[in-house]
This record gives C-alpha cells, structure tokens and sequence, in this order.
C-alpha cells in the first residue's frame, strides 16, 4: 500500500473541516488537525473546532489535546502528528490532514529546521525587550540584527518577530539560513495538496454567519472560563480571536454589538493573511472551489484520486 497523506487548507470558515469529514467518509480515512488554536481543549467555540457529534462520525486526531496553560509550538505539533500517522498507517488508514496554519503544513511538506534550544531566561529576555520598547522599534531592531527578515515575516506578525530575533542573538544565525538546511520527514509519501479557494464575498458572509453562531453558542462563557485560568499573557492562546474582545466587553469598555463587529473584522483579517500565505507558501498546491458542496467535494476526490 502507497503511503499517502491529504493536505486540506484554506481560509478560515471556508468549511475545511466538514469537507474533511466528508471526505474521510468516502475514502475511509482518518482526519488530524492542522490548526494551532483547535488543538486547546479549553477553546471549541472560538476555535469552531469540530462537534463532538463530528468527533465521533469519523477518527479525528489532536483536538482540544493541550492546555491552555501549556506553550505549544510547530515542532511539538509535529511530534504528535508523526504518532497519529504512525497508528494509521498500522491500520492502513489514509491520512487526511486539515487546517488553517501554514507553519504546521510547511512541517510537512517542508520539514522543521534543527534549531537548537534557546534556554528559557534567554527568551524572557526577548519577549521582555519586545514589550519594552513597543513592536515597531523591537522589528526595526529585527532588521537591523537579521536583514534577511525583511519582506519575509510582516511588521504585526509579533510571534515570529521574537523568534527570529532570539534565534539570529542566540545562534548568530539566521532564521531563514536555518530553514534553508532542512528537508521534510515525508519524502517517502505521496502528499497531495488542496487548498479550498473561497471566494472573497462568500467568505464574509460566513465570517459573518459564524460570528453570530458562536455567540449563540456562548462563546462570552468560554472567555469567561478563560480568564479565571489567568493564563501567562505570551502564550499563544491568548490571540485566539474573540478573546480579547470578549474580555473588553466583560469589563464594560465595548458594547455586544461592537465586540461581535471586531470579532468580524479581526476575522477577515486573518482570512486574508492566510490568503497571503497561500500565494507565497502553496503556490503548487491544487485551489478548489464549487458553490456546491457535493461538486466541491467531487473536485477534491479528483485530484485525491
């Protein structure tokens, strides 16, 4: 049996995981989460992670499976995933890989460069300049220490900012010279790549659809549920959209109505950064789209095929 593994990507709510399920069904495969905020268990709504009752349909892997209160990162995504194909390939499963984060697909198909490990204090260190001094003077820092940073990680991107400065102070090497030295641990699978190409309009009236079904869904409980963790502020479940602005709302500073339109906006936002991502990371990746579901899914099982 070849072994195969499916890349499914896409922007935010454009349907990845209901399509994957679909599609899992049809070829009897089994499903692992490719999206840095639905592998904390303590976010489903904001995270629109699948229902339980989805959970259950078919074998999904790596959702809600870490704490909140845990720093997550690519390469220990990476280590787990490589546990989940492991037991599918056992039970000659194809693997169906879904998400919204490019940095964990690039793992795939492009593999995690060997950056040695940056002691704690070190990196206090950073993070505690970054805040400091403000991230426009801390990336005009960046650039300086690392010129091969710019047009490669975005002024607001503040996460990747930090890491590519503790590691260029840290190692004396560059980020992107690291990355140039790796290779993907898959090079004996066949990977096939799709990337679901929502349209803009249809996109924003999901966007907008979804806001308003996690707030019926109490999402503002979630938050609620949250903050009583009083998590670290630089872990990265903080910047799950809608936590901040349900938080500003709980303390009376936005209205109901401007607390969903800044989920709303922050949201497409992030549609369109994925965008970027796709037209710069995955540019050989198939794009598909159908206004139909049931044609949608045709056209995936064609190029899967």
């Amino acid at each position: 049996m070849t072994k195969k593994i499916i890349l499914i990507a896409g922007p935010t709510a454009s349907g990845k995981s209901n399509i994957a399920l679909r599609i899992a069904k049809k070829i009897k495969g089994e499903i692992i989460n490719a999206d840095s905020m639905q592998v904390y268990k303590e976010f489903s709504i904001l995270s629109s992670r699948p229902t339980k009752k989805d959970l259950k349909i078919q074998k999904h892997h790596l959702y809600g499976c870490v704490s909140v209160k845990k720093h997550f990162s690519t390469g220990k995504w990476l280590t787990l995933v490589k546990t989940s194909i492991k037991k599918c390939i056992k039970k000659k499963k194809i693997l169906i890989l879904v998400g919204g984060t490019g940095l964990y697909f690039n793992a795939i198909t492009k593999g995690i460069s060997k950056i040695p490990n940056i002691e704690p204090e070190y990196r206090k260190k950073t993070r505690d300049l970054q805040k400091k001094i403000g991230q426009k003077k801390f990336y005009d820092a960046l650039i300086k220490l690392d010129p091969l940073v710019k047009n490669k990680i975005e002024f607001f991107d503040t996460q990747r900012s930090i890491r590519a400065f503790e590691i260029k102070k840290y190692t004396k090497k560059s980020i992107f010279k690291w990355h140039e030295s790796t290779k993907s641990e898959f090079l004996d699978f066949k990977i096939q790549k799709v990337f679901i190409n929502t349209p803009r309009e249809e996109l924003l009236k999901r966007i907008s659809k979804r806001t308003e079904k996690m707030f019926k869904e109490k999402c503002i409980l979630e938050v609620k549920n949250f903050l009583k963790l009083n998590v670290e502020p630089t872990l990265s479940a903080n910047k799950i959209i809608g936590v901040e602005e349900i938080k500003k709302y709980l303390l009376g500073i936005l209205t109901l109505e401007e607390t969903k339109n800044l989920i709303h906006i922050k949201t497409r936002q992030y549609a369109k950064r994925q965008f970027t991502w796709s037209r710069g990371h995955m540019s050989a990746w198939k794009k598909v789209y159908s206004e139909n579901s049931n044609d949608l899914i045709k056209k995936i099982l064609k190029v899967i095929s």
